[in-house]
């Protein structure tokens, strides 16, 4: 039995962000999926995210004394985190973790904005003792989460990769860029990761790099899971199903601010109105003809593709570009963005648009500092900081402030343009529901008759949005 048992001793190892186990056998054993044979390295492979289930399944084979094996793959360890603060936990924010424990360990907790996920995620960081990685979209959230988790824990260093940075810790933040880049070299350091803002991992290289972590406790954070493309059902299988969930209505009025939504209507001049029905016109007859359905699947890239062959086609891009353009900023908008201001003089507004151009018009127009992604990210700083101050009490952006900014002190919103995604309309109502004494905060919709944005607004609230 020992010889059967020494003929069976099997090396499980992390290679370059994939899972190798060194067979005795090599490729006469059966193995069945996930794993494949690679003759270039003489050894089975599989992705680096499947180590949880490998790990118990070669240990329930050791256990019924099949075989023995050698875990060479695991490089994290135990991390003695404590936060320094003592700081009663929200009810919501016990059940979530309670909830991510019960699903053993590996799922997403949905939370509006301002409701305290990053401490959710510290409490799990406290709970599991290992070493752990924070995945962010920007650069902005990774520099404030390094700065959260070095003032709750205590801790004399965080790790940071990205934005120029390569420091790899038992704390490391990084960006989802750079989590691509370097998942192949640190991909076994980290046995929890926590995904910020995990709406963004469905992007093809995002997912990659989520597979060649072996990390089997694995937290998802957002406010907005849904996608139009249903591809957050990608994030099931990276990360784990949604265990926990409260909406903005859930915690509106006891831990987030109150808050209205208005919708505020505008109309076109005479002269925009015939801009805009001519230009639409035009538009719409290079689709009737085409038979292009924006409905079907592709609708969009078949109207990209036919537009580039003809100069038909192109007069029609340029024409859906102007209606466009006119619905989503009038002079009737821009006015009613003036008279809002006057209204909250003594408030911190957000002004939104969809747009660069229309944040630099406002800019303009009306002296305020823009922000958009061409903003350099000391002159962003600087903006923001005056703004929580009160010095600036007002700014514009186009989507750059959507999510992964702390401003609690706005409480005023005005959404000039927008998307017609529940996600954005769910993110700009988050920006100003910070909780502080007495604030109610207000949200304004500013929508053109009769064009294209009423459809718009409407996609925006077939979902319970605020639920």
């Amino acid at each position: 039995m020992q010889d059967f048992l020494n003929s069976k001793f099997l090396i499980l190892n992390f290679k370059s962000g994939s899972l190798t186990l060194r067979h005795p056998d090599g490729d006469k054993a059966e193995l069945d999926a996930p794993w494949v044979w690679d003759a270039r390295i003489g050894e089975w492979r599989t992705h680096a995210h499947e180590y949880r289930n490998v790990f118990a399944w070669l240990h329930r084979a050791q256990e019924a004394g099949e075989l023995k094996f050698e875990d060479a793959a695991r490089a994290y360890t135990h991390v003695p985190l404590k936060m320094r603060t003592e700081r009663t936990p929200r009810d919501y924010q016990t059940e979530a973790v309670q909830a991510w424990t019960k699903a053993g360990g590996a799922g997403q907790v949905v939370l509006p904005t301002g409701a305290g996920k990053s401490f959710v995620a510290c409490m799990i960081m406290q709970k599991v003792q290992r070493d752990t990685l924070i995945v962010v979209p920007t650069l902005d959230l990774m520099h404030q989460w390094y700065s959260d988790l070095r003032t709750r824990f205590g801790l004399d260093e965080v790790g940071l990769i990205g934005g120029g940075y390569h420091e790899c810790l038992p704390v490391t933040v990084t960006t989802y860029d750079s989590a691509w880049i370097h998942a192949g070299r640190y991909g076994n350091r980290f046995g929890l990761v926590v995904f910020d803002e995990c709406h963004h991992l469905p992007g093809a290289t995002y997912q990659q790099a989520a597979q060649m972590f072996i990390a089997p406790r694995r937290l998802g954070l957002t406010a907005t899971p849904e996608r139009e493309d249903g591809a957050e059902t990608i994030n099931e299988e990276r990360i784990g199903p949604i265990v926990y969930r409260r909406g903005i209505r859930d915690l509106a009025g006891d831990f987030l601010a109150s808050y209205d939504v208005e919708t505020l209507r505008v109309s076109f001049s005479e002269a925009e109105r015939a801009k805009y029905d001519e230009a639409r016109s035009e538009y719409l007859k290079f689709i009737s003809a085409n038979g292009i359905r924006f409905g079907d699947r592709g609708g969009w890239a078949t109207f990209l593709q036919l537009a580039a062959r003809s100069a038909w086609g192109r007069a029609a891009m340029r024409a859906y570009r102007e209606q466009r353009r006119l619905a989503l900023s009038p002079e009737a908008k821009l006015h009613a963005v003036e008279h809002l201001l006057e209204q909250h003089v003594n408030d911190r507004v957000i002004i939104f648009t969809n747009d660069n151009d229309t944040v630099y018009e406002l800019a303009r127009r009306l002296l305020i500092p823009p922000i958009t992604h061409h903003t350099p990210t000391k002159e962003r700083r600087e903006i923001l900081k005056n703004f929580r101050a009160g010095r600036w009490p007002v700014v514009v952006t186009s989507r750059v402030l959507n999510e992964g900014v702390d401003v609690p002190e706005a409480r005023v919103a005005i959404v000039l343009s927008g998307s017609g995604t529940v996600r954005e309309h769910v993110q700009r109502l988050g920006r100003i529901l910070r909780p502080q004494k007495d604030k109610r905060a207000i949200l304004y919709e500013l929508i053109t008759d009769a064009t294209v944005e009423e459809h718009v607004s409407e996609r925006r609230r077939e979902h319970d949005a605020y639920r």
